[in-house]
């Protein structure tokens, strides 16, 4: 049957060929280490879900909740910008709670586009920063994704060839995947552009607590000032807590903005259970011990996986914040590229990762590494890479076909 015509923009979900390897070795009795998929395995704090077991149990938070979030979850979140960052924000016209970051910027895509808008979007990141903006009849103009010196310059190209004028600048830092960190002063240049220019700018916040630098935590785009003239900045809990399946997040920032996507999403859903937001204003308000310890974590893990993979033959850059590696693929196997090698190691290693791929074209050469296993599985995984990496020379003459050789 013919693909209808928003399906039909979207291209193949390279992930779910990883997936369906990894579930057929599975079913045959393999022990795959998962490294793929960013679902962390640490459980939510005991102190969130006791609050949200004494809410629930009041009948009458069983009722549709607000689609903006509750009061009070707006409040927790402006206190704790006001905190972590030093931004006010009002909670009435400048927070709305999201159903996790993801669904916040699938929502501002719908609300802000008009078909053949063009976005200004990293070249590799997280597939909804360009998807959700396809999906809304936009277009999409890669830029690096690092932000250095370079990023300024291709911002001014990218204005200059693009027809029309972008509508919008996309964000991610601490980035999924590349976990590079942007600066204070980066920012201020990259806002000092909007404004000139003219252009929104959406910031993916959702790793800002998974840091390893103490001394350097990353900091908010809405820091700079007149910011939030042009910003909206997406948070989410998922990783902060631990709390992925809560599906909580928020989008604070532009009041006009925020408006365009309060409206929108009155229109699709109903808000989270209202448990689940009490429970979320909770752990917002707490003293941030449960977030250190979360960060710690993804420290000892990382470091186990930095040193581990180098004894076993695979250098990895230790990433100075989020919970992802993003691994540069070894030299032998960089010509079939980053699915391929990702089914490999399915196969012959036992361990899953996520192609670069799947994150953009310029991804290709990477292979991204969830933190989400624990310290002693990932030891195990650096053994499994080993005896691979030792005897691949030998073992794997034509196993890769011509067909997926680049």
């Amino acid at each position: 049957m013919e693909e209808f015509h928003k399906t039909r923009r979207l291209p193949p979900y390279v992930f779910e060929q990883v997936n369906r390897l990894k579930a057929s070795a599975r079913s045959q009795g393999a022990d795959i280490i998962d490294l793929g998929m960013g679902n962390p395995d640490l459980p939510t704090p005991k102190s969130i879900v006791d609050k949200l077991c004494d809410v629930v149990r009041d009948p009458r938070t069983h009722r549709y909740s607000s689609s903006r979030g509750i009061p009070g979850l707006r409040r927790a979140q402006a206190s704790y910008y006001a905190r972590r960052f030093g931004v006010k924000l009002d909670p009435e016209r400048q927070v709305v709670a999201t159903l996790g970051s993801k669904e916040g910027f699938a929502n501002m895509a719908q609300a802000i586009t008009a078909p053949g808008d063009v976005v200004l979007c990293p070249n590799p990141t997280y597939p909804i920063h360009a998807f959700g903006f396809i999906m809304s009849g936009g277009v999409i103009r890669s830029m690096q994704a690092e932000p250095d010196d370079g990023f300024i310059p291709a911002l001014e190209r990218g204005m200059r060839h693009s027809i029309p004028k972008p509508l919008a600048l996309i964000l991610n830092y601490p980035s999924n995947p590349t976990a590079h960190v942007a600066s204070l002063d980066f920012y201020k240049d990259v806002v000092a552009f909007a404004r000139k220019n003219d252009i929104i700018i959406l910031s993916d916040l959702a790793y800002a607590e998974i840091y390893f630098d103490e001394n350097n935590p990353p900091p908010s785009v809405l820091q700079v000032p007149g910011a939030m003239d042009v910003a909206v900045e997406f948070t989410s809990m998922s990783k902060t807590f631990s709390m992925p399946g809560w599906r909580i997040g928020f989008a604070v920032g532009n009041e006009r903005l925020i408006a365009a996507l309060t409206r929108v999403k009155s229109y699709l859903d109903y808000g989270a259970f209202t448990p689940i937001q009490v429970a979320a204003s909770a752990a917002l308000n707490g003293d941030g011990a449960d977030i250190a310890e979360v960060r710690d974590v993804y420290r000892r893990r990382r470091d186990v996986m930095v040193d581990t993979f180098a004894k076993a033959g695979w250098a990895i850059p230790a990433p100075q914040a989020t919970m992802f590696a993003w691994a540069p693929i070894p030299e032998p196997f960089k010509s079939i590229g980053s699915l391929e090698f990702s089914k490999l190691l399915v196969e012959k290693a036992d361990v899953a990762v996520a192609p670069g791929i799947g994150f953009g074209e310029h991804g290709d050469d990477y292979v991204r590494l969830a933190l989400v296993e624990n310290e002693h599985r990932i030891r195990q995984a650096a053994r499994n890479i080993k005896r691979f990496l030792s005897t691949a020379g030998q073992t794997l003459d034509n196993v890769i076909p011509l067909s997926a050789r680049r």
